[in-house]
């Protein structure tokens, strides 16, 4: 058993090893997207329907093809239906509603929505997807807009798409945390062009009309300004087509912002007709792929001094303009829409540590990228996405796993700096371990944000964020750091009640077992000495692995932009590679 283990772990990576790309880190695969692929869609036909006749064919022929049986569609192939998927769909159905070729789709996805909402009345339409995101219009409002755009919601549609404020982007970005805005801090880029677009459609009273008006060109501003130069922003395809879509509509499409990402969704085209929600997550799967490969992997590789390089390049090292954050971060991806946040920075600083045999040649990063953390850390001492301060929504606050991943960078670099940086990294360890004692939960587990599972309740999964935190407790625990056995000992117990009779874990208790979750419980437990758990998760891994790993399925446990689901065909891979190193 042990030399088989030993083989999956060699065969594991082997697989990963081989996935690197021209710059010898990984690029990964993102799941196809239906949300994505029937968002670019109708926007490019909006914007220009002759020049992007082909990608819109291509777009909706894969939409046609990658149904749900019920005749709906999830946030990928593997997905549940869902109603903002459909909903979306059945939006941009509508360019070809005429075509004989579509009725079909068209008459099944009406079918599964009226099951679904109860009927096809704009106001009930309306009233689902608000009392879906609640107080969050993040996602609500942008999905209620394009449904108005398209017609969907009747002649009086924009009386049931709230009102952003979009004049309040005019406002420096450090205030924004105090106005309290109702979507998210990445999401301003909709916030002024979905709010445009539903003021010029709105009866209003010649205050606000000039007031708006005053507004209109410093916000347009703001927008151009946030807008990367290949023109997608955040490399989002959602973000993108919902600015494209609203720009055309309230007339600007003529300006340079909406040139440009009409270029960016037109070039984000996969081959088979699909987009994915983001261009990928490179410098994020880089880093989990140089943290999973053994010592003995990692000095093998020649490259080595070319892949610290890349990794040092992609650390920002001025303001940023989406977030207007300090230098010293790092994005999820090497490209122009990358915004830095606290977990990839956490894990670049990571990959840099074990890839650096004399740390002082990249000791100057290591403390720009772990000032930058400490200087994001919320007053609740915890860490949040991209922002300090924005904690009215949840993708905004301070969450456990990202905070105890940024535990793990500190510790492993703390002692390579000297005494007084060192007091500032445990002044931080200090408030993050506070922060993780009032947030665990009473059954000792822990909620992430940005991971969940489809099939759990409210779609949480605890089992990835108390695998995450308590891998980093136990790196923590390891440096000398007291007081932190009651909340181990809660989150172990956490995951051994959860912990299948076979040995796997799904995302909470009694839901099934997936690569992705077994590998981080496993690494989890393993960290921490729980060893007999540990093994049987490991031979519950022989067993779901697939003997090829060309035929490994990834699990959509990701989270994006505002719930939306997504795989990465890197995770299963790395994180079981991870968690047999951790064992072994």
């Amino acid at each position: 058993m042990i030399e088989k283990r030993k083989q999956l772990f060699q065969n594991l990576e082997q697989k990963i090893l081989s996935l690197r790309n021209e710059n010898n880190l990984w690029t990964g695969r993102l799941s196809s997207s239906a949300l994505s692929t029937s968002l670019a869609v109708f926007a490019l036909w909006k914007y220009d329907k002759q020049k992007y006749q082909q990608q819109i064919t291509q777009g909706l022929n894969w939409l046609v093809a990658n149904r749900n049986a019920d005749g709906a569609w999830g946030d990928t192939i593997r997905s549940q239906s869902n109603l903002s998927t459909t909903l979306i769909t059945w939006a941009t159905f509508s360019i070809v509603e005429k075509d004989e070729k579509f009725l079909e789709t068209i008459r099944d996805a009406e079918a599964w929505l009226k099951r679904r909402v109860g009927s096809l009345e704009p106001e009930k339409l309306s009233q689902a997807i608000l009392d879906h995101y609640k107080s969050d219009q993040t996602f609500s409002v942008p999905i209620l807009a394009m449904c108005a755009i398209s017609g969907r919601l009747g002649e009086n549609g924009w009386t049931l798409v709230p009102q952003l404020p979009y004049h309040l982007a005019i406002f420096p970005h450090r205030l924004f945390r105090w106005l309290r805005l109702s979507v998210v801090s990445y999401a301003i880029p909709a916030l002024i062009a979905i709010g445009l677009v539903k003021s010029q459609h709105s009866k209003k009273n010649m205050f606000r009309r000039a007031v708006r008006a005053i507004c209109r060109k410093r916000v347009l501003d703001v927008l151009k300004a946030k807008q990367p130069d290949n023109g997608g922003f955040l490399e989002a395809t959602p973000l993108t087509a919902f600015v494209l879509m609203s720009m055309v509509h309230a007339d600007y499409q003529d300006l340079d912002v909406s040139e440009k990402a009409a270029q960016f969704l037109s070039h984000s085209i996969r081959e088979d007709g699909s987009w994915p929600i983001d261009t990928n997550l490179s410098t994020w799967v880089s880093s989990l792929s140089l943290n999973a490969l053994s010592d003995a992997s990692l000095s093998l590789i020649d490259s080595q001094s070319d892949m610290q390089a890349n990794l040092l390049e992609q650390q920002y090292k001025k303001i940023h303009p989406f977030t207007r954050t300090k230098p010293g971060g790092w994005a999820w991806t090497n490209l122009q829409g990358g915004v830095p946040d606290t977990d990839d920075t956490s894990g670049a600083l990571i990959a840099l540590h074990r890839l650096s045999k004399d740390k002082g040649l990249v000791l100057e990063a290591a403390r720009n990228g772990i000032s930058w953390l400490i200087s994001l850390q919320n007053k609740d001492g915890g860490f949040p996405t991209f922002c300090k301060g924005w904690g009215k929504l949840p993708f905004d606050c301070s969450c456990p796993d990202i905070s105890a991943h940024a535990i793990k960078a500190f510790v492993i670099w703390r002692d390579e700096f000297d005494k007084k940086f060192q007091k500032k990294i445990n002044r931080s360890l200090k408030k993050a371990v506070s922060y993780l004692k009032k947030t665990q939960l009473q059954d000792g587990s822990f909620q992430p944000l940005w991971f969940g599972n489809e099939l759990g309740e409210h779609h949480q999964n605890p089992v990835y964020g108390t695998s995450i935190v308590l891998y980093g407790l136990a790196e923590l625990q390891k440096s000398g750091y007291e007081g932190l056995n009651t909340m181990i000992e809660k989150a172990v117990r956490f995951l051994s009640m959860t912990q299948h009779h076979h040995g796997g874990w799904g995302g909470d208790k009694d839901l099934p077992p997936s690569i992705e979750e077994t590998s981080l419980a496993l690494r989890a437990m393993a960290a921490c000495g729980k060893e007999s758990l540990a093994h049987r998760a490991a031979e519950c891994l022989m067993q779901i692995i697939p003997e090829n790993l060309d035929e490994i399925k990834a699990t959509p446990i990701g989270l994006y932009f505002a719930s939306l689901w997504y795989y990465e065909d890197m995770y299963p891979l790395v994180f079981a590679c991870s968690a047999l190193k951790e064992l072994d």
